[in-house]
């Protein structure tokens, strides 16, 4: 099998390096393509990839396409890529809020799968949500799947419409983690802790909080009651948050994200 990726940003060649250790490419190198001639220099240099920098070198031989650039980018690249492509080649995009029928449209091919990614995938952390057209058979599926799980798991979704969610929760959610820990961060330095020993305190307590919930068939909310006790130094926190509605705007967040991401397919 020969796969290419389109775009060697943050997210493409995460995916390129997860996927290029895969035993489904029969050890042929993964294809990328950039137009980013200093990017072009740099991946040139991995022996496990073979880099261009003009489609008509790469995309007729591939037989699945990875479609990561950003949103604004899919109108010129859909233009320049339409005369190369043929219905037995299938379509894998990461774009955030561009469609499959907008795929099918534009380079009048059928077999399309949409996923979305989240950065965690960098560390084969991942989770990518992903659903596909009709056209494409279970056995293709499966091979997708195997190639997403290379960066982590994947979870299979009804519609589109769970895509655009999928970028509320998981796609934009290291983002919400990380804000949560810049916010404990700066205050453990208020509080007088060193910035080496503050990044131990707060990632160790994420980690291990992920990991105890991940063991085990707790809730969160059952999680919390252990650890808060009736007036308790837990307690104060929590009522604080509550107070202070941070429940709800999370969920305001997620859901701002969610907003969006049907925004972006319908903008034109």
């Amino acid at each position: 099998m020969r796969v290419l990726v389109i775009g060697a940003g943050n997210m493409g060649l995460t995916y390129a390096e997860g996927m290029s250790k895969s035993s489904l490419l029969n050890r042929h190198n993964l294809m990328i393509y950039d137009k980013s001639p200093e990017l072009i220099a740099s991946l040139d240099k991995i022996p496990h990839f073979d880099v261009y920098d003009k489609l008509e070198d790469c995309l007729p031989k591939a037989d699945v396409v990875f479609l990561a650039v950003k949103p604004y980018h899919c109108d010129v690249l859909f233009e320049e890529m339409k005369p190369m492509v043929n219905n037995d080649q299938i379509m894998v995009s990461i774009m955030a809020g561009v469609t499959i029928q907008k795929i099918q449209e534009n380079l009048d091919i059928r077999k399309v799968i949409r996923a979305m990614p989240n950065l965690p995938a960098q560390v084969g952390k991942g989770v990518t949500s992903f659903t596909e057209s009709k056209e494409v058979s279970r056995v293709e599926l499966l091979m997708i799947r195997n190639l997403l799980d290379t960066t982590g798991q994947s979870i299979k979704v009804e519609n589109e419409n769970f895509i655009d969610a999928s970028t509320g929760i998981s796609g934009s959610g290291p983002a919400y983690v990380f804000y949560f820990m810049q916010a404990m961060l700066e205050a453990a330095l208020k509080m007088g802790f060193s910035k080496n020993d503050s990044k131990i305190l707060v990632s160790q307590t994420f980690e291990g909080a992920v990991e105890l919930f991940n063991q085990s068939d707790l809730s969160p909310n059952s999680w919390m009651k252990r650890v808060a006790s009736k007036g308790g130094t837990t307690r104060a926190a929590l009522d604080s948050m509550e107070d202070n509605n941070v429940k709800e705007l999370i969920k305001d967040a997620a859901y701002a994200a969610f907003d969006r991401a049907v925004e972006l397919g319908k903008e034109e």
